[in-house]
């Protein structure tokens, strides 16, 4: 399959605010997508798959993503789609250490539209790949990984002095105090203007309380998993009070049983 065609046929469109900001998709990922895409200019937008009933982190120590979505085709085209129109990539560092050995490359996550990713970031005057923003304080991630070659490290300076000469020599360090209104402004300054972060919910989280987080896409997962007392399970927004803010949706697709939901959170 090298078309973009998703198992299954296209997502299905349910819902869409009319005003979104248009990309030039190639024609078979707008097939595939149920419809046309965009983002607007500067944004931080995060992706994540939740359960029904809320869960986005697993206590295992392996990649919670590919579990809760039960290895969904059209939750990995999306997330392809969302990382072919990212200038950067930014991560947390737990969720940077559960996923070894991944790249956060569009054709990572979904192969069969390798070339037609490649496509639209060159429609949108981008490289082949979006760089990588890893945020840890402590410096405690595998140096060996491959993703953070020609990546972005934003740590303390202890942080730097435990990865210091352990990274490949393409890796940027930031040092200093983290603070993540200087990591985003550090980043568009550097011309990262769409910010993608697929987590984890704790990133995601400080964002969110830090009034940084314009967009959300949230797939939900046709299944349930549960919490019990202190199991290190975590819903998107994990602890942090935001008091019941109102989010606006913007669209809604479906494929199959999974809904891919779309939210303003700077309405």
């Amino acid at each position: 399959m090298t078309t973009g065609a998703l198992p299954g046929g296209p997502l299905e469109l349910l819902f869409e605010r009319p005003d979104l900001p248009l990309f030039d998709l190639p024609e078979p990922l707008e097939a595939a997508y149920g419809g046309p895409f965009g983002l607007r200019e500067d944004c931080v937008y995060a992706n994540f798959v939740a359960s029904v009933d809320g869960v986005v982190a697993l206590r295992a120590e392996e990649e919670s993503g590919h579990i809760i979505s039960g290895g969904s085709a059209a939750d990995r085209f999306v997330m392809g789609l969302l990382r072919a129109c990212a200038d950067v990539v930014l991560l947390g560092a737990g969720t940077f250490r559960k996923a070894a050995g991944h790249l956060w490359h569009a054709e990572a996550i979904y192969s069969p539209a390798a070339a037609l990713f490649v496509q639209l970031r060159r429609r949108l005057g981008l490289g082949d790949h979006p760089p990588l923003c890893v945020v840890t304080a402590t410096g405690e991630i595998d140096p060996a990984q491959p993703a953070l070659r020609d990546a972005i490290i934003v740590t303390t300076p202890a942080g730097e002095a435990r990865l210091k000469g352990r990274v490949p020599p393409t890796t940027r360090f930031e040092s200093g105090p983290i603070r993540l209104p200087e990591v985003i402004e550090h980043l568009r300054a550097q011309g990262h203007r769409r910010i993608l972060t697929e987590g984890g919910p704790t990133l995601a989280s400080e964002l969110a309380a830090a009034e940084l987080l314009d967009e959300l896409f949230l797939t939900r997962s046709p299944t349930l998993f549960g919490r019990l007392t202190a199991d290190g399970r975590k819903g998107l927004i994990d602890g942090v009070d935001l008091a019941g803010r109102e989010v606006d949706l913007l669209g809604v697709r479906r494929h199959g049983s999974y809904l891919f939901l779309r939210y303003d959170l700077q309405q």
